[in-house]
């Protein structure tokens, strides 16, 4: 019998990001560890503790505020009311000096790597987090690339920190044989690591850029996108690129499986859940070649310098005139992906969790 675990699921969101994604994909893997779970959301398979509602993304920097206010000042009580010894969170968030002993998960350190003033999300970074690696009993990281962040930043001990990959729901992203259209698809925010910009610009050296369309799914960000806008109209893509805007996930498989490629070349990312999922629907891959990406391709995508957009556009080139290479990659993705499940990653946190109960 193991002693009291929490996790904390304050931070779960109606509209599913990339942390709720992945905390609500490890829960059945944990169950074995009986959890109580910390939450405003059902699940009815798990006891759960009830919290407010009003800690999520969904309220903006007002949730999240609220949530580092309810992580510190209320969560701690809960702890001990609640007989716990051990607190796991699936995002690096957990009460400051005090005596609770915690597990966190570490996704990435994109805002220390491309920091914007204006961002609260840089002082987040820089002081908060820091001090809630600096206190945890272990750091789950999700690449070796997020590890040698927290290395190398904030002078974590490297036996402190235990790589798990992420995984994909394989009943929801998988080849459908589906006919594969004109268009290659990007998946995910318009931010300016993100590489968008040389993206189009890529595109628009295309020989027969005017055979394809560019479509840019993921949400519009009036910091970023009117950016994007202008460089299009400049280039005279307006009638060849497509904003998708939010794409229901119920959705995605199809909008991935008729594309000609992902297109994806990153500046950085901690792990890149849309490459895995476009390799488990057989589309073909192409993204960058340094940071996390290539430890989720492997062998299996095109890889590029995301600051050569020489690079990129002739990968546009290779991946849109060569059918076998299509066909190559294809293969290549689907058996890379299949290395790759949420039981596998929730069996190996189970175990970290295990040690420390």
């Amino acid at each position: 019998m193991f002693d009291q675990l929490l996790i904390n699921l304050s931070f779960l969101a109606d509209k599913p990001t990339g942390h709720t994604v992945y905390a609500k994909n490890l829960l059945p893997g944990l169950r074995s560890l009986n959890p109580i779970l910390l939450t405003s959301q059902s699940f009815p398979d798990h006891r759960c503790y009830s919290i407010p509602d009003n800690l999520t993304p969904d309220q903006g920097s007002k949730g999240h505020l609220s949530r580092l206010l309810w992580t510190q000042l209320k969560l701690p009580n809960l702890y001990k009311k609640l007989k716990a010894s051990l607190l796991f969170s699936p995002i690096p968030e957990a009460p400051l000096f005090t005596n609770l002993r915690y597990v966190v998960t570490l996704h990435d350190l994109i805002p220390l790597r491309f920091p914007r003033a204006s961002s609260p999300l840089t002082p987040y970074f820089k002081y908060y987090v820091p001090q809630v690696l600096s206190q945890a009993e272990q750091i789950i990281c999700d690449s070796e690339a997020t590890a040698t962040d927290a290395i190398n930043f904030f002078d974590i001990s490297v036996k402190k920190t235990t790589v798990i990959p992420l995984a994909y729901d394989a009943d929801h992203f998988r080849c459908l044989d589906l006919p594969t259209r004109n268009y290659f698809l990007y998946l995910g925010r318009h931010d300016a690591y993100k590489n968008l910009q040389r993206v189009i610009k890529a595109f628009s050296k295309l020989p027969n850029h005017s055979s394809y369309e560019l479509w840019i799914a993921g949400p519009s960000d009036q910091r970023h996108t009117p950016i994007l806008v202008n460089q299009i109209a400049s280039l005279g893509l307006t009638e060849q690129v497509k904003f998708l805007s939010y794409v229901p996930y119920d959705e995605l498989p199809i909008v991935l499986n008729q594309a000609i490629a992902l297109v994806f070349p990153s500046l950085w990312e901690g792990f890149g859940l849309p490459i895995l999922e476009a390799m488990a629907c057989g589309t073909p891959v192409i993204t960058s070649n340094l940071s996390s990406m290539p430890e989720v391709t492997g062998e299996a995508a095109l890889l590029v310098d995301p600051y050569n957009v020489g690079a990129i556009a002739d990968a546009l080139r290779q991946v849109s005139s060569d059918s076998n290479l299509r066909t190559h990659l294809r293969q290549l993705s689907l058996d890379r992906a299949s290395q790759f499940s949420w039981a596998k990653t929730a069996d190996a946190t189970a175990t970290i969790l295990k040690q420390f109960l």
